[in-house]
């Protein structure tokens, strides 16, 4: 009862900061929070299970529920596009998943790469389908703890990277503006301007990491 009284607490600052400007630390929590609904979320479509004990699902209609689904749809249309680049991410980077050392430091490794030419709301719903998929592969060799690790290095690389550029665009919410209609079937402004080349940029960035692993 204790660790849910918590939970709901700390979803109810988190969602709080969603109406106002939110501080880097808030941010990065919101990071993290997305990160576990979108890793959840993608875990389940894939028919796997993982225990996330301070995970609290965003409340329906709140400006944290619109941005997880708005950030859900723009994975699902990234992915569909380029569906190879997001799956057996860890076969793709040939690394152990038996080492949280070595998945984190993919991890890093392939943000890194992601942003080295700037940052926009194409790449940054790419890291949480990199997150995503490095998840998935982590599950399915029965290493769940894996994925808390990858959570906590996702909202380190937003500290270190993206903290300052969501703040200028007042936080999260700024994803919003992507969305061209609310509708099921939407397309996305993204897509025109970032996804023709984006799938190759990637696949580039997974042959040319770690090549000593």
């Amino acid at each position: 009862m204790e660790v849910l009284r918590r939970s709901s607490v700390f979803a109810a600052e988190i969602m709080d900061a969603f109406d106002r400007s939110p501080t880097d630390k808030e941010l990065v929590a919101q990071a993290k929070a997305l990160g576990r609904e979108f890793v959840h979320a993608r875990l389940l479509r894939a028919g796997l299970v993982w225990s996330a004990p301070e995970r609290a699902g965003p409340a329906p209609g709140g400006r944290l529920a619109e941005v997880c689904t708005v950030l859900m749809r723009l994975g699902d249309e990234l992915e569909m596009i380029r569906p190879s680049v997001y799956r057996n991410v860890a076969r793709q980077l040939n690394i152990s998943l038996h080492s949280e050392s070595m998945v984190t430091d993919a991890f890093l490794a392939v943000a890194a790469q992601i942003f080295a030419a700037g940052i926009t709301w194409g790449k940054v719903v790419s890291l949480y389908l990199v997150a995503a998929g490095l998840a998935i592969d982590c599950v399915r060799l029965a290493q769940p703890a894996m994925v808390h690790a990858l959570v906590d290095c996702l909202g380190e690389f937003v500290r270190k990277t993206l903290a300052t550029w969501l703040r200028r665009r007042g936080g999260w919410t700024d994803i919003l503006k992507c969305v061209v209609s609310s509708d099921p079937s939407f397309r996305s402004h993204w897509l025109v301007a970032t996804l023709c080349s984006f799938g190759r940029f990637l696949k580039a960035a997974f042959f040319v990491l770690l090549p000593e692993r």
